[in-house]
């Protein structure tokens, strides 16, 4: 009895939660750079592609209206109720902290009731059009994530444009057009989400779907993010691989849901009839409530963190990256170009991390002097000489390829005397010879290299010279 009733709960359980939950919550597990694994040779360093979570960006916005002064409330203010002209018993004084509806307000928590707004000046100017435009700045290119929500106070406006800029405001290009009759006021045939598909997702399409004039459960505008993921994941965006594939292999793709800046371009506020009422302008005017933007920093899947300090976001590079963006390779590590990190494959991704330059290591008078000593290594095997070389003339090195910590791979550090690269981890090496890179003698360590077992003694330093000599001579010409 119990047992059957405890089934039923969990079936019902089940079901709400897939219910509720349509989308999944978090894109994937690119949470950390690089973890440590260990392998035949002890603890190495596996590195993968890594991104900040999603959150809330509008806590990080600068907002900027234009004109300056269409706040209401400066001078002070009789508006109107949008289905009530003659219901005229609102005021907007910004020199009353109770009456004011700064733009801040947009942006507030919206848990209260009744709930705070911005509001504009009324159209009391009429018929010269009553236009504004909202600019939400981050001086850092984010990604979006979900869906941006405008949610109104007053109508919906008739007319409305929302822009992006891809390079802080300096060029602006639409995103999507709103208006009640788009043939009239743009000159486009209606359309929504639904009627794009993969092939023209990127469409900049005109929707009246948003622009109805005032009713209480009318209020919100999106533009529909994940409606536009789920044609490559799937309706429930269950089939990420196949949307990460697009985003990696398709830059028009994914610059469509990056920007620096997004604009809210008003252009006609709610009439909701065919004419303007001239004799009850004060009905007409713009108020919104809130505004959500979901997204992340953008750090090309080289950092996990975006720090906000002194007003701006900045990435915590991994990966011996650097910039605003972690869009290049640190000073030193210029070793090949420059790359982003990939989503693929799930669940890593694959980190594309900066290496060594050869230049870095310089050209050390004493050969001697560079081999590491064994205690400043960062492994847990002393026998496992990776990933990270402190050498004494220069600072610390950190061989790398696109995931794991080099010992060895084929572009850089080549296993000498006829051994061969295992996995990039270690160096299979013939019988006589021993070694990270096989440069030593076997017999040398058992001390009995001579003249008769007809192996010579290697020259003084030369493990460090065989590792210089394969770092300078086996790589091709590179530009710094």
């Amino acid at each position: 009895m119990y047992l059957s009733r405890f089934l039923s709960i969990h079936a019902l359980w089940v079901t709400v939660s897939s219910v509720m939950q349509p989308y999944p919550l978090v894109w994937g597990h690119y949470d950390l750079c690089k973890t440590q694994i260990y392998t035949e040779e002890g603890k190495v360093w596996d590195y993968m592609a890594c991104q900040p979570e999603s959150t809330d960006m509008t806590k990080y916005l600068k907002v900027k209206l234009d004109p300056p002064d269409i706040t209401c409330g400066d001078p002070p203010e009789t508006f109107c109720a949008m289905g009530n002209p003659y219901m005229c018993n609102n005021e907007c004084d910004a020199s009353t902290p109770e009456l004011a509806h700064p733009p801040e307000l947009m942006f507030d928590f919206e848990g209260r009731h009744p709930s705070t707004f911005w509001q504009s000046a009324t159209w009391k100017e009429y018929p010269k059009p009553l236009q504004v435009n909202i600019t939400l700045s981050w001086s850092k290119t984010i990604e979006l994530t979900d869906n941006i929500v405008i949610t109104f106070e007053s109508g919906r406006p008739d007319q409305m444009i929302l822009e992006k800029s891809l390079d802080y405001g300096r060029t602006w290009q639409p995103y999507q057009y709103y208006a009640t009759d788009c043939l009239d006021a743009f000159h486009m045939d209606p359309k929504s989400v639904k009627d794009l598909s993969q092939h023209t997702v990127l469409e900049i399409i005109c929707t009246e779907e948003y622009s109805t004039g005032y009713t209480t459960n009318s209020k919100i505008i999106h533009f529909e993010i994940k409606d536009r993921f789920a044609f490559f994941a799937g309706p429930r965006l269950r089939n990420m691989a196949s949307l990460y594939g697009q985003l990696d292999t398709t830059k028009k793709l994914r610059d469509f849901f990056t920007v620096t800046d997004l604009r809210i371009r008003l252009l006609r506020p709610a009439v909701g009839e065919i004419f303007v009422d001239e004799l009850h302008l004060a009905r007409y005017f713009y108020a919104i409530s809130d505004i959500k933007v979901r997204g992340r920093c953008k750090c090309n899947l080289h950092a996990t963190v975006c720090v906000y300090d002194n007003s701006k976001l900045t990435c915590e590079c991994e990966h011996n990256t650097t910039g605003p963006d972690c869009g290049k390779c640190k000073k030193n590590y210029q070793g090949r170009p420059w790359s982003p990190g990939s989503y693929l494959p799930i669940p890593k991704g694959t980190a594309n991390t900066c290496i060594p330059s050869i230049s870095s290591i310089g050209n050390p008078p004493k050969f001697n002097r560079i081999w590491p000593n064994i205690s400043s290594l960062e492994v847990s095997n002393p026998k496992q000489v990776a990933p990270k070389l402190a050498l004494s003339t220069v600072s610390s090195v950190q061989v790398a390829n696109h995931k794991r910590a080099n010992v060895c791979d084929n572009e850089l550090l080549h296993c000498q005397n006829g051994g061969t690269c295992h996995n990039n981890v270690r160096c299979l090496c013939p019988a006589a010879y021993t070694g990270i890179l096989c440069e030593k003698l076997r017999c040398e360590e058992a001390g009995s290299c001579g003249s008769d077992s007809g192996q010579g003694a290697p020259p003084h330093g030369s493990p460090a010279l065989l590792l210089l000599t394969t770092l300078l001579g086996s790589a091709s010409p590179l530009v710094f």
